[in-house]
């Protein structure tokens, strides 16, 4: 019998065996917002099928180690055969094989697809979130393979699989494949111009030969992967298989794997290439035209992959304070703490309504939003990566000391926190992206005030601040040194317009007040004491 002094009381239940889809409010009602009718029914099961494997022991379990046992490089075999391997935890393979056979690598070939899929890569990324970088690069590959439809024909088949297979092979002879991707050099960073890989051109049209380096190499146990070099006639883009027709491994020497802050289950390489056998995608010196559209989806998948930290790490702490008692009553009916975890919500939420409108815009498909994406996804991009770090940390605060250590969780979301905004373009590369927008492609701006412009008249704030964001975009002096200003409030704005639109009246009411009107301190839990707050904090909270 345990010691009287060791009695366990006042702590709250682990937040297990629950639907991640169902207990998200705001993602049900964007999927029923912008899916097709006939398509609802199908999806949602499909969605809460994900989700309670989500929310499940096993998989949190899988989560855990797969975090705990990082990847493994194996330069060479016990005979001193060089053969350029990492090797996984088997919990990392649970979890990337599920995420392929729940579609997250297959949008380009359903119905919906953009938008099922948004949802479903929120969802199971709150499981974990390094194995996220495989099925997005390998998602995003897509668009710029079919710059060559040759090439398209015979790979998309295989990327949009839903099945897994990890063994190295000849891509002809799997099931399916995953795809990575090496643009970065470690004297350039993300001035992929200045690349340095040399293509030389081989007797077969269309193949080349690489020699050069990646310095970031995304998921290099993959099957293929696009990377930039320099060819006769600029920068170009290529397909390297990892392995060839013939079964020979292809050459892709793994000098190294990052040791980083987090995203510790994924591999990240250093790579060198020394005569590598690879084929052209597109043309000749249209290297970045040609790779810029799996660029776009994948800051589209770093604005899901933010807003999925988010979510976990409000959901931790609403369902914490839920159930924690203190000074006499339930840590959620305290005005100062639902204060805090209100504000918490309300960023989730801004953050989940805006990633799932873009993904919308996807499955569109048509000019206008087009022309929207140009504009909305840097912003999002921008905005909503640096907002998961500080949410993140203050919900981590909402657990106290519990939320401190390993075991809750919180630790590993706030290492992962930072990763979205610093991949594929950080911060500053986003607000220079918007600004070539601005100035060369009008109907982008268009497209963004016809969005916004559909919320005018409900609510005085956000008119206020689309007065202003005009203001500031009449006056060009110093743009460059106010773009990140300005691209904060052109995703401020774009949150505002769909909360006043989309949400609930108290979730729009505490936005507009807050984020536009001024209403707010420098800290969360800084919201105006007189909004309805209850309703804010319990349409976060988790039903388990």
């Amino acid at each position: 019998m345990a010691a009287s002094t060791h009695t366990v009381t006042n702590q709250a239940p682990p937040l297990v065996g629950y639907d991640v889809f169902a207990a998200d409010r705001a993602l049900v009602e964007a999927v029923g917002r912008h899916l097709a009718p006939e398509l609802l029914d199908e999806v949602r099961e499909e969605l809460s099928v994900l989700g309670r494997t989500a929310g499940s022991a096993q998989a949190q379990k899988w989560g855990v180690l797969a975090d705990e046992n990082p990847p493994a490089l194996r330069t060479h075999d016990r005979y001193g055969n060089r053969i350029d391997e990492v090797e996984f935890h088997p919990s990392w393979h649970r979890l990337l094989g599920k995420g392929v056979s729940a579609g997250l690598t297959a949008a380009w070939n359903r119905p919906g697809g953009h938008l099922r899929r948004a949802a479903g890569f929120m969802v199971w990324s709150q499981v974990e979130a390094g194995h996220g970088c495989p099925l997005s690069m390998t998602h995003a590959a897509v668009p710029a393979l079919r710059t060559d439809p040759a090439v398209a024909a015979e790979w998309e088949p295989r990327l949009t699989s839903t099945m897994y297979d990890p063994e190295l092979r000849p891509a002809a002879r799997k099931p399916g494949v995953l795809f990575g991707m090496g643009m970065t050099e470690k004297q350039g960073g993300s001035d992929v111009r200045a690349n340095t890989t040399v293509a030389r051109p081989l007797a077969e049209d269309g193949t080349y030969e690489l020699t050069g380096h990646k310095w970031f190499c995304s998921a290099p146990m993959s099957d293929g992967f696009l990377v930039l070099a320099q060819a006769p006639d600029g920068l170009t883009c290529f397909l390297l298989p990892r392995v060839l027709e013939d079964g020979a491994r292809n050459v892709f020497r793994i000098q190294r794997l990052k040791n980083k802050l987090g995203n510790r289950s994924n591999a990240s390489a250093e790579v060198e290439f020394d005569g590598t056998w690879a084929r052209r995608v597109g043309y000749e010196g249209r290297g970045v035209r040609t790779i810029i559209e799996m660029v776009a989806a994948t800051r589209l998948d770093c604005v899901l992959g933010a807003t999925a930290l988010m979510r976990q790490a409000v959901a931790q702490a609403v369902h914490h304070c839920t159930h924690r008692e203190a000074f006499g009553s339930k840590l959620i009916d305290k005005p100062l703490m639902r204060n805090v975890l209100a504000d918490l919500a309300l960023e989730s939420e801004a953050a989940t309504t805006l990633a799932m409108r873009l993904a919308a815009a996807y499955d569109d498909g048509g000019e206008q939003e087009r022309a929207f994406l140009r504009l909305a996804v840097p912003a999002a991009k921008y905005w909503v990566t640096k907002r998961c770090t500080p949410v993140v940390t203050e919900a981590l605060e909402c657990l106290g000391g519990n939320g401190y250590v390993e075991d809750s969780g919180m630790p590993r979301l706030l290492r992962e926190s930072p990763l979205n905004s610093i991949w594929e373009g950080a911060g500053n590369v986003q607000a220079l992206d918007m600004l070539r927008a601005l100035q060369r492609e009008p109907a982008a701006l268009d497209a963004y005030l016809r969005e916004v412009g559909q919320a005018r008249g409900a609510d005085h704030r956000l008119d206020g601040a689309i007065k202003n964001l005009l203001t500031e975009l009449a006056d060009l002096d110093g743009i460059e040194g106010r773009a990140r200003r300005l691209v904060e409030r052109f995703a401020l704005v774009l949150q505002g317009a769909l909360l006043v639109r989309y949400a609930s009246a108290e979730v729009a009411d505490a936005f507009c007040a807050s984020r536009l009107g001024g209403d707010w301190g420098t800290a969360f839990g800084t919201l105006p004491h007189s909004l309805d707050l209850a309703t804010v904090v319990e349409r976060a909270r988790p039903v388990v």
